[in-house]
């Protein structure tokens, strides 16, 4: 398949900025794979197409203040950016600085904290703080807004993006399908006797890399951290599986091919992928070319998404992280 297959044209205006001013306050789109039928929706309908056949998979990670401003010992400024946490004290990082920086250089972030670069792996250095991270980026740190995000974070986007039922920080992106969610609709999804289960997966940076090849197969997919409890697979067994978001997919499917509960993950989904596990998948509208549009496209059919996202356009929907959500029935 060719890059250009998954490209269209969105005007500026509709990617948003800021969040629906109610987490349940946006719209949704809903998507027949099977007919190509499209209906138009709130968020706050999804309960009503949820029952006692359903199980619901939310991913719980909980994205972290990754982004640390800092400066060399040498004195020259630098920004880390924490992309996965790999022990305590120990991360891979970018750092973005005049000079790259070499092994055994030290860097002070923050407050006056500490970091140590061990060294290089590809793209990324690995770091060592003086100190357990985790406080360091909870006091130092900036919240990793998306790129296309133009405003710079502030304590109304610590949290909002955020799901409410984040536990396990690790993430340097929010698993946005789950920005919709409130604990009041999770409850009336649960008394309409659908069970509500969840994985762990830490979004990567890697998440908003474009596609760089032109081959859509040629595509190489950064590793993510994912975790699926027993009670996860407890949950899913004999019931239609409702992912909420792409990465609770991945993390799905991930394990039922690997035979895996947990593990690292290169999983790429582009059409042609065969699903084991999941039927109806909730997401946001994504980026154009790019592998989160593929991996909708593999479980609605091209030709489908490519008439749902030019309705939601005419339809002045809201694109990206703080956007409206779609439901996607998937072709049995």
């Amino acid at each position: 398949m060719r890059l250009a297959e998954f490209d269209y044209a969105l005007p500026a205006e509709l990617i948003a900025q800021h969040p629906a001013p109610e987490r349940t306050s946006s719209r949704l789109l809903h998507l027949d794979a099977a007919s190509g039928r499209i209906e138009d929706l709130a968020f706050a309908d999804l309960p009503g197409l949820v029952g006692k056949r359903d199980t619901v998979v939310l991913n719980d990670t909980r994205v972290i203040k990754a982004r640390l401003a800092g400066r060399k010992a040498s004195g020259g400024k630098i920004e880390l950016f924490v992309e996965r946490i790999t022990g305590a004290r120990e991360a891979l990082a970018l750092i973005r600085s005049s000079r790259a920086p070499r092994t055994g250089n030290e860097l002070v972030v923050g407050d006056g904290a500490r970091v140590t670069v061990l060294g290089r792996e590809d793209d990324l250095y690995r770091v060592r703080f003086a100190e357990d991270l985790l406080p360091v980026l909870e006091r130092c740190g900036a919240v990793p807004l998306p790129p296309y995000i133009r405003h710079a974070p502030d304590a109304a986007d610590a949290e909002r993006y955020q799901t409410v039922y984040a536990e396990r920080p690790g993430a340097v992106a929010a698993p946005t399908a789950g920005l919709h969610f409130d604990r009041a609709l999770l409850r009336r999804i649960a008394t309409r006797g659908a069970r509500v289960a969840y994985v762990t997966l830490h979004v990567g940076a890697g998440t908003f890399q474009p596609v760089r090849v032109e081959q859509v197969e040629a595509h190489h997919m950064h590793k993510e951290h994912y975790e699926v409890p027993q009670s996860t697979l407890q949950a899913i067994a004999g019931r239609r599986v409702l992912a909420v978001g792409t990465t609770t997919l991945r993390a799905l499917e991930s394990a039922a091919l690997s035979g895996a509960p947990a593990g690292d993950t290169d999983l790429f989904v582009y059409p042609g992928f065969a699903f084991r596990v999941v039927d109806r998948l909730l997401t946001n509208f994504h980026l154009p070319r790019s592998s989160l549009l593929m991996l909708v496209a593999a479980f609605a059919g091209l030709e489908n998404v490519r008439r749902a996202y030019a309705h939601a356009i005419a339809q002045r929907y809201r694109f990206f992280s703080y956007g409206d959500a779609m439901l996607i029935e998937r072709a049995a």
